[in-house]
């Protein structure tokens, strides 16, 4: 006899006695209820969701227990969970086609970010007579880390613009405080960096930004369509092992995509740490003004974004074989729908 998932829960609610009920509970469980995920500056807006499931308590109140891993960039936070040292990256999500032109599975499955968030400015200290993209040759650019989308970003710009990425000199600089810094001083030429780095040197004039990708409207024209940024993405292994705990997750970075568009710019500084401020209320909130449209707002990947992304790879990586990577495998929507539905208003 064959019952339907209806009449099971039906009987369920009318039966508890007899052990069902329990066992629907059961399946819901979290199969892993610690989590470490591994992020790259964390501090940034690109990353807020993150900070806000944390301290406004969506983690815990998805039972989870989860420990964020800070590091330089996103391609070191990547490192972290190859490693096995953490079990989820909160970064980039081109990462993920990265990963499986490598032969390796990893899938997106929640976004924090519908546009990469990225500027590009040069040094008016530096490079006071800028004029266009060969004025870059031979300088030094700062990213958060080499191979991280900070260095994406340029790259794809530098390649639409017939220049190689072998023609600048990439330097990890980090992103937060040291950051601004490394431009101040003269160690760089140029920053890719994301806010609030980039406002904290915008604002005062100290580069001409060049490249803006914090609204949909230059992220389209930039890159030819959608182009995903921050999400949560883990091996697929770990989603195919742990489905709640990945839907537990989910729910809880959907409600804080959610919970950032109805707060705004001054709500959301007094509850981030004061370091994430770098010293300036003010600027910070600011660059979340001018964030806020490239964050998303209910952490669904658009149908087209991996593709958009895959044109982006193969344009500036050398050796990436998109030929190797099935663009729908590396990003489902399945957990950010369920989520949606459970918080529908936030």
């Amino acid at each position: 006899m064959s019952v339907t998932r209806r009449e099971l829960l039906k009987m369920a609610g009318a039966a508890g006695v007899m052990g069902m009920a329990p066992a629907i509970v059961r399946a819901q469980k979290l199969e892993k209820s610690k989590v470490q995920i591994a992020v790259g500056g964390k501090p940034l807006i690109y990353y807020l969701p993150l900070t806000i499931a944390e301290v406004r308590g969506y983690f815990k109140d998805e039972g989870l227990d989860v420990s964020i891993a800070d590091f330089a960039g996103g391609s070191k936070a990547l490192q972290a969970v190859v490693g096995g040292s953490a079990d989820v990256v909160s970064g980039a999500f081109e990462h993920t086609l990265s990963m499986h032109s490598k032969g390796q599975a990893y899938r997106a499955f929640v976004l924090q970010g519908r546009a990469p968030m990225i500027g590009v400015g040069v040094s008016k200290k530096n490079l006071p007579g800028y004029k266009g993209p060969v004025d870059l040759k031979g300088k030094k650019i700062g990213v958060t880390a080499p191979g991280s989308s900070t260095n994406m970003v340029v790259s794809f710009f530098l390649a639409k613009h017939g220049l190689k990425a072998s023609d600048v000199s990439f330097i990890g600089v980090g992103a937060g405080a040291g950051a601004v810094t490394a431009l101040r001083s003269g160690q760089i030429d140029a920053i890719s960096n994301t806010d609030p780095v980039v406002s904290m040197l915008e604002m005062p004039g100290e580069i001409q930004i060049i490249v803006d990708t914090r609204t949909l409207k230059d992220t389209k024209d930039i890159f030819g369509g959608n182009m995903p940024a921050g999400c949560l993405y883990a091996p697929q292994t770990f989603i195919d092992a742990n489905p709640n705990t990945a839907q537990a997750l989910t729910n809880a970075i959907v409600r804080a995509d959610k919970w950032i568009q109805k707060a705004g710019p001054e709500e959301i500084a007094k509850v981030v740490p004061e370091t994430y401020l770098l010293g300036d209320p003010a600027v910070y909130k600011a660059a979340l003004a001018k964030s806020m449209e490239g964050l998303s707002p209910d952490g669904m990947i658009p149908e087209d974004g991996a593709a958009t992304a895959l044109k982006a790879l193969a344009a500036y990586q050398a050796d990436f074989n998109s030929a190797k990577v099935d663009p729908s495998k590396v990003w489902t929507n399945e957990f950010a729908r369920r989520a949606n539905e459970k918080y529908a208003n936030g």
